[in-house]
């Protein structure tokens, strides 16, 4: 348990004695393919470290749509929103494959920042990143095209670095998650892809998802945003 701790990137930088001390304090669990893991407005407030599997974020509105915010990797942890202050979950969390939580008590959390500066600050920037995600998100849905949010998602994916000429995204996104994402429906994603694919930025094939023209595509989302493309992100 402690080596599954020591690769969460929020806690790289603990000594060994603490992680050691951490991993005891937590409550461990799994988790099969699709199980939830998280419901929107529970009362939980444990910050939760994923070491194992990939989980998604999303929220789903009173008509059963689904609106997908991010996917998480092995390595990352959340909850700290609700551990901070002590309102309902934010979103809904559920399993994409088999995967491990450790669990810990927003008590500890807060101990364990308190002890910790530099878990402090990256939790601070982590929020602070949030924030901005979500300032981003409110702008394109309330000035862009779908074929432009399209884009932009495209860009993020590719980690909006687009000093680099291509990106490959492993495990290609399906077009329904992306549809969730930006708020339009399957079919549209797959036209506009289709229209991509036509014109040399993206190849989409089986195990993979390559752009194949980062600074075109990263110009397009620039010249209908006013952003410069590394602004998105």
């Amino acid at each position: 348990m402690r080596q599954s701790l020591a690769n969460i990137t929020l806690l790289e930088e603990l000594p060994d004695a603490d992680l050691a001390a951490l991993a005891k304090v937590c409550r461990w669990r799994s988790f099969d393919e699709d199980e939830q893991v998280l419901a929107h407005l529970d009362a939980g407030t444990d910050v939760l470290f994923l070491t194992e599997g990939r989980l998604r974020v999303s929220l789903y509105s009173s008509s059963g749509k689904e609106v997908s915010f991010e996917d998480l990797q092995a390595g990352q942890h959340f909850g700290e929103m609700a551990a901070i202050d002590r309102k309902g979950r934010s979103a809904s969390v559920f399993a994409l494959e088999p995967c491990t939580v450790a669990f810990l008590s927003s008590k500890n959390f807060m101990e364990l920042m308190s002890r910790h500066f530099v878990i402090g600050q990256q939790v601070m920037t982590a929020l602070c990143r949030l924030v901005r995600r979500l300032d981003e998100r409110v702008f394109e849905f309330s000035t862009l095209t779908v074929s432009n949010r399209i884009h932009a998602e495209l860009l993020r994916l590719a980690g909006g670095n687009v000093e680099q000429q291509t990106a490959t995204v492993k495990p290609p996104p399906r077009h329904a998650d992306m549809a969730s994402r930006v708020s339009t429906h399957r079919e549209a994603v797959t036209r506009e892809m289709n229209v991509l694919a036509r014109a040399g930025i993206v190849r989409q094939e089986r195990d993979a998802l390559y752009i194949l023209d980062l600074p075109r595509l990263g110009q397009m989302v620039h010249d209908v945003m006013g952003l410069e493309p590394e602004e998105i992100a």
